[in-house]
């Protein structure tokens, strides 16, 4: 052994040579390489397949939109219109008949996959997408079906996908958080547990960002201080951990550690996110291309964020007015989807013509989709439709993704999943694999046991695999 390293191993702990050659975590978010910590990213990756993805956006439409009604036409509801299904499943309110879709659906691209006119504008690149129409929750209830999406668990508390990106992969860049999700005017039910850390380090959790705001010290709360210099604010930060890690001495505590380097990701971000959430910086042509609207600006600033190193990003639409419309489907479906649709067209051509979209995975979906029949308000209509988990549509673009293709059926009438059924552990299976990781390596030890994001369960989607 080298003199030197025995003499060093013998005057500091493990945990404080780790500590001090610079991987510690941050509860904001930072995931640098992390000895033990992250012993399961060597380990994590298959031999002999390589990750085709190296970052994610997630679209996540709170409230469950209806398939029926954006990327799974069914044209025999027209047949039914007004009199009952002659195949009904329970829901979790009383429906009533056939409700065909007020919205039209056209031809797109080579692949000709139909797609609702809510969705024209990303349609045009429907040949960089695949569509999962045989997606399956379990249960037609927000909360379960939101941690099932998110976390893979409907009732057990588990991290989230991000967080488990997070532990596999790390961050690239130690001045940002490695997971934000950006959520407008509030956060969407069950809050922070949709990108929880649970058990794991508490710096692999989602760092939230209410970007309905466009200065920086709003879209990030404390990221200056009104009280101090740069220089004042390094020499508390100093002390500061001069404190704690004399606390920590002797301790075994990750909650710590995360604590002490939350500080140093919070010092080292009042420079770097000030630059990343400015979309000011950004050519007027790109700006117009994403829109002026609050969806449109959070798309582009997740574009800066994912150049800039972030593994992933989660971009909420619909938490303060969701997509679950119980009336007026045709309304609020048409207002919420006017808001997204060019910021998501913008994002898949940007990320096209920047050689960006080839190794960043796209994901659009919600925790559930909508029943085919009428919800029924004591005997009368609402011209509105209920939960369904029974079958929904889910699409991913980009890093990996065999575009132009259609996944898994629906029956006539798109009340539940009949051809190729995908859970959530599937789809979890598929987006670890895309990102080079295998699902089933990736583990954490907790409580006795070994615990991992698709539990035991879950298969990788091959057909929709480039």
């Amino acid at each position: 052994m080298n003199p030197d390293m025995n003499t060093l191993s013998h005057s500091l702990s493990r945990r404080d040579f780790l500590r001090r050659s610079g991987v510690g975590f941050g509860m904001l978010g930072l995931a640098d390489l992390l000895g033990q910590q992250t012993a399961g990213a060597a380990n994590a990756r298959g031999p002999g397949f390589q990750p085709k993805a190296k970052r994610v956006i997630h679209f996540f439409l709170n409230g469950g939109p209806s398939h029926v009604d954006t990327f799974d036409p069914k044209p025999a509801l027209l047949k039914y219109a007004g009199r009952p299904l002659p195949q009904t499943l329970l829901t979790e309110r009383k429906t009533g008949n056939a409700f065909p879709s007020p919205f039209k659906f056209q031809r797109y691209g080579r692949s000709g996959i139909e797609v609702s006119e809510l969705f024209a504008k990303t349609a045009e690149h429907i040949d960089d997408i695949a569509v999962i129409r045989s997606m399956q929750a379990q249960v037609p209830n927000h909360e379960p079906s939101l941690m099932l999406m998110n976390c893979g668990d409907s009732i057990q508390t588990r991290p989230s996908l991000g967080s488990w990106l997070m532990y596999g992969l790390g961050s690239e860049n130690q001045n940002l958080p490695g997971f934000v999700a950006m959520c407008p005017g509030g956060q969407p039910i069950k809050g922070a547990e949709n990108w929880q850390s649970a058990f794991l380090p508490g710096a692999m959790q989602g760092t939230y960002v209410d970007s309905q705001h466009t200065a920086v010290d709003r879209l990030i709360e404390n990221i200056r201080s009104p009280y101090a210099a740069t220089e004042v604010q390094r020499k508390q930060l100093n002390l500061l951990r001069t404190l704690n890690q004399a606390h920590q001495h002797g301790r075994i505590d990750p909650r710590l550690e995360a604590r002490i380097e939350s500080f140093e990701l919070a010092f080292r971000m009042q420079t770097e996110a000030a630059d990343a959430f400015d979309v000011s910086r950004e050519p007027q042509h790109i700006r117009d291309l994403y829109g002026s609207g609050v969806h449109g600006r959070q798309t582009l600033i997740a574009r800066r964020l994912l150049e800039r190193g972030v593994r992933y990003v989660q971009l909420w639409h619909g938490a303060g007015q969701p997509w679950d419309n119980h009336a007026k489907i045709e309304e609020n479906h048409r207002k919420l989807a006017a808001q997204i649709d060019q910021p998501i067209a913008a994002l898949l051509s940007d990320l096209k013509q920047r050689g960006m979209l080839e190794d960043t995975l796209v994901i659009w979906g919600g925790e559930f989709g909508r029943t085919p029949s009428v919800e029924m308000t004591g005997t009368a209509s609402s011209l509105g439709r209920d939960h369904n988990h029974y079958g929904f549509s889910v699409w991913m673009a980009g890093g990996g993704i065999k575009g132009g293709t259609v996944h898994g059926s629906t029956d006539e009438f798109g009340f539940a999943a009949v051809e190729n059924a995908v859970s959530a552990h599937d789809l979890h299976a598929t987006i670890l694999h895309l990102m080079g990781i295998d699902h089933e390596r990736l583990t954490y030890r907790y409580s006795g046991r070994d615990f991992r994001l698709t539990d035991v369960e879950g298969e990788v989607v091959r057909p929709i695999i480039a």
